[in-house]
């Protein structure tokens, strides 16, 4: 592959179930920001180009990260929601990047991103882009709400065919800016950049990633994070 690749990294987030004085991205890991080990990972990966940051405007901890002023870094202000936050990261590009070129979405939030993750994504993009995911290892059950909030098993789904869906989440920048647009136009709820590329009709591929690349969501997670990272 030789066009161009660009990573865009929505970081504009509060993480409230995080439950921290902070946003999650800020939190230590490691003796550094969490978003510090992202960053890291993704700027040193020789493909890439540079790095969008989608940050709030009102964030006062950007300034303290070592990345603050690094030349392949760009700051874009943050959207009411990820897929708002994601879009304001590919018209950041404009002018630098061409419509054809790759563009990685990545959560800021999964510091535990390998190189031979990027290199395997990479190297199996089709046409229509592909995803980071990995296949379903536990039985999964469909619930059901009852009038007193509690919930009860519906029947147990065919895990055969489910995946987790990761990132990065890779496709082409004018394809995914177009995509965004338009889910967003129809009010279809964007929940990952793949799911815009769907509802425009695309049927992304699926690449095998490894398990260990987590999201820090709740505060359980920074310990396994840490784990994950020490046997880099």
């Amino acid at each position: 592959m030789s066009e161009s690749v660009w990573a865009v990294l929505p970081a504009a987030g509060v993480g409230s179930r995080m439950q921290a004085d902070r946003p999650k991205q800020y939190l230590p890991l490691n003796g550094r920001f969490l978003l510090e080990h992202t960053l890291e990972c993704i700027l040193t990966y020789p493909r890439i180009r540079k790095a969008v940051i989608v940050l709030s405007d009102e964030d006062p901890y950007w300034p303290q990260s070592h990345f603050a002023d690094h030349p392949d870094v760009i700051r874009a202000s943050g959207g009411t929601e990820r897929c708002h936050s994601v879009l304001n990261g590919l018209r950041a590009l404009e002018g630098l990047a061409n419509d054809e070129d790759w563009v990685a979405v990545h959560d800021i939030a999964r510091p535990c991103l390998r190189h031979s993750d990027l290199d395997t994504l990479l190297s199996g993009l089709g046409d229509e882009g592909a995803i980071l995911a990995s296949p379903t290892r536990d039985t999964m059950k469909r619930g059901v709400v009852g009038a007193d909030g509690t919930v009860s098993i519906e029947h147990t789904v065919d895990r055969v065919q489910l995946w987790h869906a990761l990132t990065p989440q890779v496709f082409r920048l004018g394809t995914l800016r177009v995509a965004l647009e338009t889910a967003l136009a129809d009010g279809f709820e964007v929940t990952d950049e793949a799911s815009a590329i769907e509802h425009s009709g695309g049927s992304p591929r699926l690449i095998a990633g490894r398990a260990d690349n987590i999201k820090v969501t709740r505060p359980e997670d920074l310990a396994l994070a840490e784990l994950f990272l020490s046997q880099n």
